[in-house]
C-alpha cells in the first residue's frame, strides 16, 4: 500500500471517492476492478496494514497507568470517551481529538469519528448480519417515512458477493427474520453459552442463542487481500491486525483496487464540496483542502461516490450550495440531515453461574452469543406498547482473581486465590431498533467554523416514545431468559446514554421511491444529479435492529457495478 500516496495524480478521474472506510473501501475495489481510473480521498492520515498498528502486540503491562490516558490527553478526547472505552491508550489515537475535530449539540449525540485510510473499518465491532424482506417492508407496512425502492430479492446477491470476499463466521438458522448467508465456520460457543443456549430454546419458543456473525476468517481458506489468515484469538482487534484476520479496508478491499493499477489514493484530503454544473445537470468534481497545507484543490470526475460516514456524506452535500441547489445538492425533499437513526442499546441483564468450575475456553475469543429478533414477528410475538424489534449481544466468562481481593488482602489463602480463575458470569445487552423521525436531524452552523474555514455540525435528536418502550421489554425478557437458564443474582441495567453510541449513525440522506420525500434513488443516485452516488449509512431508509456494516458493503458493491454500467452506456 506504500505506493498508494505516490501515484502520480491526474486533472480528471473516470470516478472520485470520498472515504476510505468501509463503504469507500468497496467503492473503489468495484470501481477499480470495472476498469474505471479512480481517485480516493481520504481527510486523514496514511495507515499501512501492519505497519501502522503501534499497539497491536502490546501486552497490558506494557501499558502506563493501566492503560488510562494523562489527564491532559483524555481532555482532549471528551465526547470520544463517551463509549466508555474508545480512549483508551491501546487504541485512543484512531479516534479523532475533539478539540481539533469539533461539533455542536443542541441535545446530546455522540458521534465517534475515525480519520484515518480505513476509517472506522479498523476499530468496528465487525458484526455482519443480512436484513431481511421483514426489515424492507416495514416502513411501508407501518406506515412511516417512506418505503424502500428494493427488497431482499435485489440485495441477496450482493450479500453473497461481499460475505464470500471479507469472509463471515457463523452458523445457519433458517430464520426468515435473519437471512442465512455463506459462513466460515461459527467461532464455537463456550460451556455457559452453550448451556444459555440450550435452556432458553427449551423454555423459550422462537427464541434462538447463536454465535454473533462476525467478519473474522474462522478457517484455512485463503482470502484475497493483503495476506489474510485465520483469527488467532487474541481479541485485539480494535488496535488494528496485523493477521489481516477480521476485515478491514486497508487488509482487503484497498489492496484489492491497488492491484488493478487504476486507484490514486491521496490521504490528507477534506472534501467539502461536490461541484455542480447546472448545463449538464451533473456534478464534476469535488473541492479538496489539504489537511496540513490547508491549500485548496479541484480535482474532477465523471462519478462521484460519497462513503465518507453518513453524518459527513450528507454534511458534504448540504455544503454543496448552487443557485439549483440553495440547501444542499439534491436537497430538493428537504430530507438532507433529517432523519438520523441508530441503535439503542446498554439495557439487558447479567448475573453469575454456578458449574463448571472445572471449565474454561481457549484464548480470547473476539466475539461472543447473539439472540436474533424475537418481536413483532406475528402472533404471541408481537407487542401492542411498540413496534419493531431488538435483538441480544453478549457472552459468559470466568471472574478472575480481582473478586478475591475484598476478602482476602493477604496471606496464604490471598496467594492461592490469586492463581484459581474465578466463578462464571453471563450477560446480555440489546440493540433495538430507532425509528426514523423528520426532526431528528443535523444543521451546519456557518458562524462556528473549524480549523479549515468549515461550518461545523450541530445535532438535534434523541430517542422517542417507541424507544423508551421497547427498552423495558429489552430489559424485562433479557431477565427472564436468565433466570430460566439458570443464572442467578440477575441484574437488569439500562443506561441508556445518547444517540450515537451504537456507533451506527444514519439516515441523513435517504433513499426512496419520490424525489419529493427522499434524496436518493434505488440505485443510490441522488435524485436530481444522477452521477453523484451515496452508499455509506446515509442512504438508509430504516435502521432494523442488526449491525448495519454489511448491508452498506453490499449497497456499495452494487451500487458501483451500477454506475459502471451507467458510465459504459453514456448515461451518466
Amino acid at each position: 500500500m506504500s505506493k498508494f500516496y505516490y501515484n502520480e495524480e491526474q486533472e480528471s478521474y473516470d470516478a472520485i471517492v470520498v472515504g476510505t472506510g468501509i463503504s469507500g473501501g468497496w467503492a473503489a475495489k468495484e470501481l477499480c476492478e470495472n476498469g474505471l481510473k479512480t481517485l480516493v480521498l481520504e481527510r486523514g492520515p496514511m495507515v499501512k496494514h501492519r505497519e501502522d498498528y503501534p499497539t497491536a502486540n502490546l501486552d497490558p503491562w506494557d501499558f502506563p497507568h493501566n492503560g488510562e490516558l494523562p489527564r491532559e490527553k483524555a481532555a482532549r478526547q471528551e465526547k470520544q470517551a463517551r463509549t466508555g472505552y474508545t480512549v483508551k491508550a491501546p487504541h485512543n489515537f484512531w479516534f479523532v481529538d475533539d478539540i481539533d475535530h469539533p461539533y455542536n449539540e443542541t441535545k446530546r449525540f455522540d458521534w465517534m469519528r475515525g480519520y484515518h485510510v480505513g476509517g472506522r473499518s479498523i476499530m468496528w465491532g465487525r458484526h455482519s448480519y443480512r436484513w431481511s424482506d421483514l426489515d424492507f417492508e416495514a416502513n411501508k407496512n407501518d406506515g412511516i417515512a417512506v418505503d424502500w425502492p428494493v427488497r431482499y430479492k435485489d440485495i441477496a446477491p450482493w450479500y453473497d458477493k461481499v460475505e464470500s470476499y471479507i469472509g463471515v463466521s457463523g452458523e445457519a438458522l433458517g430464520l426468515p427474520q435473519l437471512p442465512d448467508g455463506i459462513f466460515e465456520p461459527m467461532m464455537e460457543l463456550n460451556c455457559v453459552e452453550s448451556h444459555v443456549r440450550e435452556k432458553v430454546a427449551e423454555h423459550f419458543d422462537g427464541r434462538v442463542i447463536t454465535a454473533g456473525r462476525v467478519a473474522h476468517i474462522n478457517s484455512d481458506k485463503q482470502f484475497d487481500g493483503d495476506g489474510r489468515v485465520r483469527c488467532q484469538f487474541r481479541n485485539r482487534c480494535i488496535r488494528g491486525c496485523p493477521f489481516g484476520a477480521y476485515f478491514s479496508s486497508v487488509s482487503s478491499t484497498l489492496p484489492a483496487a491497488e492491484r488493478t493499477g487504476n486507484m490514486t489514493l491521496r490521504p490528507d484530503s477534506i472534501v467539502h464540496e461536490v461541484i455542480y454544473d447546472p448545463d449538464t445537470q451533473k456534478a464534476t468534481g469535488v473541492k479538496v483542502i489539504d489537511r496540513e497545507t490547508k491549500e485548496e484543490f479541484e480535482f474532477k470526475a465523471k462519478v462521484i461516490f460519497l462513503c465518507a460516514s453518513a453524518i459527513a456524506s450528507t454534511s458534504i452535500l448540504m455544503q454543496s450550495r448552487s443557485d439549483r441547489f440553495p440547501n444542499g445538492l439534491g436537497n430538493d425533499s428537504d430530507q438532507l440531515g433529517r432523519n438520523i437513526m441508530d441503535h439503542h442499546l446498554n439495557v439487558g441483564a447479567a448475573g453469575k453461574f454456578d458449574g463448571f468450575e472445572d471449565k474454561y475456553y481457549k484464548g480470547r475469543k473476539p466475539n461472543g452469543v447473539y439472540v436474533p429478533r424475537f418481536r413483532n414477528l406475528g402472533g404471541s410475538s408481537n407487542s401492542d406498547k411498540f413496534i419493531r424489534g431488538y435483538g441480544y449481544q453478549g457472552g459468559a466468562g470466568r471472574d478472575n482473581w480481582e473478586e478475591t481481593v475484598a476478602e482476602l488482602s493477604y496471606g496464604k489463602d490471598f496467594k492461592e486465590a490469586i492463581l484459581k480463575p474465578g466463578g462464571w458470569s453471563f450477560g446480555m445487552g440489546g440493540f433495538g431498533e430507532v425509528l426514523p423521525y423528520e426532526d431528528n436531524r443535523m444543521t451546519l452552523d456557518y458562524d462556528k467554523l473549524d480549523q479549515w474555514g468549515l461550518p461545523t455540525i450541530t445535532f438535534d435528536a434523541e430517542l422517542h416514545e417507541n424507544e423508551w418502550k421497547m427498552r423495558e421489554d429489552m430489559k424485562e425478557q433479557a431477565v427472564e431468559m436468565l433466570t430460566k437458564a439458570g443464572i442467578r443474582d440477575v441484574e437488569p441495567y439500562d443506561e441508556p446514554g445518547a444517540l450515537g453510541l451504537g456507533i451506527h449513525e444514519m439516515g441523513t440522506a435517504r433513499m426512496g421511491r419520490n424525489p419529493k420525500t427522499s434524496v436518493l434513488n434505488g440505485n443510490n443516485q441522488v435524485h436530481a444529479c444522477k452521477n453523484v452516488y451515496v452508499t455509506d449509512g446515509a442512504f438508509m431508509t430504516s435502521a432494523s435492529c442488526v449491525n448495519p456494516s454489511l448491508t452498506y458493503m453490499a449497497f456499495t458493491a452494487r451500487a458501483a457495478h451500477h454506475a459502471a454500467q451507467e458510465l459504459k452506456k453514456g448515461n451518466i
